[in-house]
Protein backbone atom coordinates (compact mmCIF):
# COMPACT_ATOMS: atom_id res chain seq x y z
CA UNK A 1 0.00 0.00 0.00
CA UNK A 2 2.98 2.92 1.07
CA UNK A 3 4.62 1.76 -2.49
CA UNK A 4 1.45 1.92 -4.20
CA UNK A 5 0.42 5.74 -2.93
CA UNK A 6 4.03 6.90 -3.14
CA UNK A 7 4.08 5.81 -7.23
CA UNK A 8 0.71 7.49 -7.25
CA UNK A 9 2.69 10.64 -5.59
CA UNK A 10 5.69 10.65 -7.50
CA UNK A 11 3.22 10.70 -11.18
CA UNK A 12 1.35 13.68 -9.72
CA UNK A 13 4.41 15.28 -9.04
CA UNK A 14 5.72 14.78 -12.67
CA UNK A 15 2.29 15.82 -13.90
CA UNK A 16 2.16 19.35 -11.67
CA UNK A 17 5.93 19.93 -13.05
CA UNK A 18 5.43 19.31 -16.42
CA UNK A 19 2.08 21.34 -16.10
CA UNK A 20 4.40 24.58 -14.58
CA UNK A 21 7.02 23.82 -17.16
CA UNK A 22 4.29 24.39 -20.50
CA UNK A 23 1.86 26.25 -18.84
CA UNK A 24 1.82 29.79 -19.68
CA UNK A 25 0.75 33.19 -18.04
CA UNK A 26 -1.62 35.84 -19.17
CA UNK A 27 0.87 37.05 -21.37
CA UNK A 28 1.57 33.89 -23.54
CA UNK A 29 -2.14 33.93 -24.53
CA UNK A 30 -3.45 35.53 -27.70
CA UNK A 31 -7.18 34.74 -27.40
CA UNK A 32 -9.09 37.83 -26.82
CA UNK A 33 -11.87 36.31 -24.23
CA UNK A 34 -9.42 33.74 -22.52
CA UNK A 35 -6.71 36.93 -21.95
CA UNK A 36 -9.58 38.97 -20.17
CA UNK A 37 -10.84 35.49 -17.78
CA UNK A 38 -7.17 35.30 -16.61
CA UNK A 39 -6.76 39.07 -15.98
CA UNK A 40 -10.00 39.75 -14.53
CA UNK A 41 -10.95 36.45 -12.62
CA UNK A 42 -8.37 34.12 -12.33
CA UNK A 43 -5.59 36.07 -11.29
CA UNK A 44 -7.69 38.48 -9.02
CA UNK A 45 -6.13 38.27 -5.73
CA UNK A 46 -7.60 40.72 -3.72
CA UNK A 47 -9.41 39.68 -1.13
CA UNK A 48 -13.24 40.21 -0.54
CA UNK A 49 -15.57 41.04 2.85
CA UNK A 50 -17.36 37.19 1.19
CA UNK A 51 -14.29 35.54 2.03
CA UNK A 52 -14.32 36.24 5.47
CA UNK A 53 -17.36 35.37 5.91
CA UNK A 54 -17.03 31.81 4.21
CA UNK A 55 -13.60 31.08 5.90
CA UNK A 56 -14.92 31.47 9.35
CA UNK A 57 -17.41 29.05 8.59
CA UNK A 58 -14.54 26.30 7.21
CA UNK A 59 -12.51 27.50 10.55
CA UNK A 60 -15.55 26.02 12.81
CA UNK A 61 -15.48 22.55 10.87
CA UNK A 62 -11.82 22.53 10.94
CA UNK A 63 -12.13 22.10 14.93
CA UNK A 64 -15.28 19.83 15.04
CA UNK A 65 -14.73 16.60 16.42
CA UNK A 66 -17.91 15.41 15.99
CA UNK A 67 -17.23 11.83 13.81
CA UNK A 68 -19.29 11.03 11.47
CA UNK A 69 -20.28 7.35 9.30
CA UNK A 70 -19.27 8.49 5.62
CA UNK A 71 -20.53 6.71 2.84
CA UNK A 72 -18.06 7.31 -0.52
CA UNK A 73 -19.83 6.53 -4.12
CA UNK A 74 -16.53 7.08 -5.93
CA UNK A 75 -12.87 7.10 -6.03
CA UNK A 76 -12.40 7.32 -2.60
CA UNK A 77 -9.98 9.59 -0.78
CA UNK A 78 -5.99 9.63 -0.86
CA UNK A 79 -5.78 10.08 2.67
CA UNK A 80 -8.32 8.45 4.52
CA UNK A 81 -10.36 5.64 3.73
CA UNK A 82 -11.83 4.93 7.21
CA UNK A 83 -15.63 4.57 7.15
CA UNK A 84 -15.54 6.67 10.42
CA UNK A 85 -14.24 10.47 10.10
CA UNK A 86 -13.53 13.24 12.34
CA UNK A 87 -15.21 16.26 10.83
CA UNK A 88 -11.84 18.14 11.15
CA UNK A 89 -10.59 15.59 9.41
CA UNK A 90 -13.09 16.00 6.39
CA UNK A 91 -12.60 19.68 6.76
CA UNK A 92 -8.73 19.51 6.74
CA UNK A 93 -8.36 16.84 3.67
CA UNK A 94 -11.40 17.21 1.59
CA UNK A 95 -12.43 20.34 1.28
CA UNK A 96 -11.83 22.60 -1.36
CA UNK A 97 -8.72 25.03 -0.39
CA UNK A 98 -9.21 28.67 -0.38
CA UNK A 99 -7.72 29.71 -3.33
CA UNK A 100 -9.79 27.12 -5.54
CA UNK A 101 -13.03 27.86 -3.82
CA UNK A 102 -12.78 31.80 -3.96
CA UNK A 103 -11.75 30.69 -7.97
CA UNK A 104 -14.59 28.68 -7.89
CA UNK A 105 -16.25 32.22 -6.57
CA UNK A 106 -14.97 34.29 -8.85
CA UNK A 107 -15.96 32.92 -11.90
CA UNK A 108 -19.32 31.97 -10.86
CA UNK A 109 -19.65 35.99 -9.95
CA UNK A 110 -18.02 36.62 -13.68
CA UNK A 111 -20.64 34.90 -15.31
CA UNK A 112 -23.89 34.86 -13.67
CA UNK A 113 -25.75 32.16 -14.12
CA UNK A 114 -29.21 31.59 -13.59
CA UNK A 115 -28.61 27.91 -12.29
CA UNK A 116 -25.46 26.27 -10.63
CA UNK A 117 -24.69 23.09 -10.28
CA UNK A 118 -22.43 21.24 -7.84
CA UNK A 119 -22.02 17.74 -8.35
CA UNK A 120 -20.14 16.98 -4.48
CA UNK A 121 -21.08 18.95 -1.22
CA UNK A 122 -19.00 17.76 0.99
CA UNK A 123 -19.54 20.06 3.99
CA UNK A 124 -21.14 22.69 1.91
CA UNK A 125 -18.36 25.18 1.72
CA UNK A 126 -17.75 25.57 -1.98
CA UNK A 127 -21.12 25.39 -2.65
CA UNK A 128 -21.50 28.67 0.10
CA UNK A 129 -18.68 30.26 -2.27
CA UNK A 130 -21.23 29.76 -5.03
CA UNK A 131 -24.36 30.91 -3.85
CA UNK A 132 -22.66 33.83 -2.48
CA UNK A 133 -21.51 34.68 -6.15
CA UNK A 134 -24.96 34.77 -7.61
CA UNK A 135 -27.28 35.44 -4.70
CA UNK A 136 -30.28 35.22 -7.45
CA UNK A 137 -29.36 31.86 -8.93
CA UNK A 138 -30.76 28.56 -8.33
CA UNK A 139 -28.34 26.60 -6.35
CA UNK A 140 -28.53 22.86 -6.48
CA UNK A 141 -25.49 20.56 -4.70
CA UNK A 142 -25.25 16.95 -5.18
CA UNK A 143 -24.24 14.76 -2.16
CA UNK A 144 -23.92 10.76 -1.82
CA UNK A 145 -22.93 10.50 1.99
CA UNK A 146 -26.42 11.55 4.19
CA UNK A 147 -23.72 12.37 7.13
CA UNK A 148 -21.72 15.07 4.56
CA UNK A 149 -24.88 16.19 3.89
CA UNK A 150 -26.44 16.90 7.26
CA UNK A 151 -23.36 18.66 8.16
CA UNK A 152 -23.41 20.64 5.00
CA UNK A 153 -26.75 21.80 5.70
CA UNK A 154 -25.85 22.89 9.20
CA UNK A 155 -22.95 24.93 7.23
CA UNK A 156 -25.81 26.57 5.46
CA UNK A 157 -28.33 27.35 8.46
CA UNK A 158 -25.07 28.90 10.05
CA UNK A 159 -24.58 31.06 6.82
CA UNK A 160 -28.16 32.24 6.78
CA UNK A 161 -28.30 30.25 3.11
CA UNK A 162 -31.67 29.01 2.83
CA UNK A 163 -32.23 28.51 -0.95
CA UNK A 164 -29.68 26.41 -1.38
CA UNK A 165 -31.02 22.94 -2.97
CA UNK A 166 -28.94 19.52 -1.56
CA UNK A 167 -30.27 16.47 -3.08
CA UNK A 168 -28.87 12.74 -1.51
CA UNK A 169 -28.32 10.18 -3.28
CA UNK A 170 -25.70 8.53 -5.92
CA UNK A 171 -25.14 11.04 -8.93
CA UNK A 172 -26.53 8.19 -11.32
CA UNK A 173 -29.52 9.41 -9.96
CA UNK A 174 -29.59 12.69 -8.90
CA UNK A 175 -28.02 13.96 -11.81
CA UNK A 176 -30.35 12.72 -14.56
CA UNK A 177 -33.16 13.59 -12.33
CA UNK A 178 -31.99 16.93 -11.94
CA UNK A 179 -31.09 18.02 -16.03
CA UNK A 180 -34.32 16.37 -16.80
CA UNK A 181 -36.14 18.83 -14.49
CA UNK A 182 -34.44 22.41 -15.62
CA UNK A 183 -33.58 24.06 -18.60
CA UNK A 184 -30.65 25.16 -19.76
CA UNK A 185 -27.61 24.01 -18.19
CA UNK A 186 -25.60 28.00 -17.18
CA UNK A 187 -22.63 26.47 -14.69
CA UNK A 188 -21.78 22.87 -13.68
CA UNK A 189 -18.76 22.13 -11.04
CA UNK A 190 -18.08 18.40 -11.05
CA UNK A 191 -16.28 17.68 -7.73
CA UNK A 192 -17.08 14.31 -6.98
CA UNK A 193 -16.60 9.99 -7.93
CA UNK A 194 -12.80 11.39 -9.95
CA UNK A 195 -13.46 7.95 -11.96
CA UNK A 196 -12.65 8.08 -15.99
CA UNK A 197 -16.38 6.69 -16.54
CA UNK A 198 -18.27 8.08 -14.12
CA UNK A 199 -16.53 11.68 -15.18
CA UNK A 200 -17.31 11.25 -18.70
CA UNK A 201 -21.05 10.27 -17.86
CA UNK A 202 -21.29 13.07 -16.54
CA UNK A 203 -20.16 15.93 -19.36
CA UNK A 204 -22.43 13.44 -21.67
CA UNK A 205 -25.71 13.98 -19.58
CA UNK A 206 -24.70 17.46 -19.40
CA UNK A 207 -24.60 18.54 -22.92
CA UNK A 208 -28.04 18.41 -24.72
CA UNK A 209 -28.34 21.07 -21.92
CA UNK A 210 -25.53 23.30 -22.47
CA UNK A 211 -25.27 26.99 -24.64
CA UNK A 212 -22.42 29.11 -25.95
CA UNK A 213 -22.48 30.64 -22.12
CA UNK A 214 -22.19 27.38 -20.33
CA UNK A 215 -19.27 27.01 -17.71
CA UNK A 216 -18.41 23.59 -17.14
CA UNK A 217 -15.89 23.11 -14.42
CA UNK A 218 -14.14 19.63 -13.91
CA UNK A 219 -11.77 18.97 -10.67
CA UNK A 220 -8.80 16.43 -10.09
CA UNK A 221 -8.22 16.49 -13.69
CA UNK A 222 -4.59 14.98 -12.88
CA UNK A 223 -5.96 12.67 -9.96
CA UNK A 224 -5.40 9.41 -11.52
CA UNK A 225 -4.45 8.31 -15.08
CA UNK A 226 -8.11 7.70 -15.57
CA UNK A 227 -8.77 11.07 -14.90
CA UNK A 228 -6.68 12.50 -17.30
CA UNK A 229 -8.14 9.96 -20.09
CA UNK A 230 -11.60 11.91 -19.02
CA UNK A 231 -9.94 15.52 -19.45
CA UNK A 232 -8.44 14.38 -22.70
CA UNK A 233 -11.86 12.91 -24.31
CA UNK A 234 -13.49 16.32 -22.72
CA UNK A 235 -11.02 18.52 -24.88
CA UNK A 236 -11.94 16.75 -27.48
CA UNK A 237 -15.36 16.79 -27.91
CA UNK A 238 -16.60 18.47 -31.56
CA UNK A 239 -19.15 20.68 -28.95
CA UNK A 240 -16.16 22.41 -26.91
CA UNK A 241 -14.42 25.49 -28.24
CA UNK A 242 -12.71 26.81 -25.38
CA UNK A 243 -10.84 24.35 -22.30
CA UNK A 244 -8.26 25.63 -19.98
CA UNK A 245 -6.30 23.49 -18.07
CA UNK A 246 -5.53 25.00 -14.39
CA UNK A 247 -3.92 21.69 -13.06
CA UNK A 248 -6.13 21.56 -9.74
CA UNK A 249 -9.40 22.44 -11.95
CA UNK A 250 -10.22 22.07 -15.75
CA UNK A 251 -12.34 24.56 -17.79
CA UNK A 252 -15.10 24.05 -20.48
CA UNK A 253 -16.12 26.43 -22.62
CA UNK A 254 -18.87 25.88 -25.67
CA UNK A 255 -18.92 29.29 -27.67
CA UNK A 256 -19.42 29.47 -30.92
CA UNK A 257 -17.65 30.97 -33.19
CA UNK A 258 -14.95 30.59 -30.94
CA UNK A 259 -11.83 28.92 -32.83
CA UNK A 260 -11.04 25.39 -31.06
CA UNK A 261 -8.02 26.18 -28.48
CA UNK A 262 -6.65 24.43 -25.04
CA UNK A 263 -4.98 26.48 -23.00
CA UNK A 264 -2.32 25.54 -19.86
CA UNK A 265 -2.64 28.30 -17.62
CA UNK A 266 0.00 28.98 -14.40
CA UNK A 267 -2.20 28.99 -10.97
Amino acid sequence: MYIFTAMLNLRFVKDYLLHRLNAKSRHGVHSPFVYRLIDNVIYDFEDKKVYDEVENLRKKLIIDNRIISVTDLGAGSRVNNSHKKKISDIANNALKPPKLAQLLFRLAKEFQPKTIIELGTCLGITSLYLQKAVPNASVYTLEGCPETARIAKETFKNAGATDIELFIGNFDDTLLWLTDKIGWIDFVFVDGNHQRDATLKYFEWCLPKVHENTLLIFDDIYWSEGMKEAWTEIKKHPKVTVTIDLFWIGLVFFKTGQVKEDFLIKI
